[in-house]
């Protein structure tokens, strides 16, 4: 049985100087491992939750914006704790509505799996992706399949 997760989600940076609310579900959750994001990160690939901007704020602190060209050439920006470096989410412009939320950020991780893994033309060599995951070796030209996935997981309520 799926941990079920009631809104709103929240969470925050190392230091705890900046705090933020997910008034909404998220609409999938992935494994990005695009070379930004293993830089950001220091490690192999980054988890996130992609969340409508509408449904996301900041309730303590002013994130640091930093602006970026993504390995697939957006401009992409990062909101990171001007204290401890921690970074939050990360959006494109021109805006799309959706944010990529680091999942490791939320309070409460329990409920957290991957649906899916992108970028895996950049993906290091010793990491194995299980078999049931959805795979990209690039930015997916359609999100459906892993919308539909995680949907499927049953971890938020209507």
């Amino acid at each position: 049985m799926p941990t079920v997760v009631d809104l709103p989600l929240a969470g925050g940076c190392s230091c705890g100087a900046l705090r933020y609310r997910v008034s909404m579900p998220p609409m999938m959750v992935y494994n990005c491992h695009c070379t930004n994001c293993q830089k950001v990160s220091g490690g192999a690939f980054s988890t996130a939750a992609t969340i409508m901007e509408a449904g996301f704020e900041f309730v303590a602190g002013t994130p640091r914006i930093v602006e970026w060209t993504s390995d697939a050439g957006n401009t992409r920006y990062g909101m990171f704790c001007g204290g401890c470096g921690s970074r939050i989410a990360n959006g494109q412009r021109p805006a799309g509505g959706f944010l990529s939320l680091r999942a490791g950020t939320l309070d409460d991780t329990r409920w957290i799996e991957p649906v899916g893994d992108i970028w895996l033309r950049s993906r290091q060599s010793w990491v194995s992706i299980p078999e049931e995951r959805l795979r990209a070796e690039q930015q997916p030209g359609d999100y459906a399949p892993y919308v539909e996935r995680f949907r499927a997981q049953g971890r938020f309520t209507a």
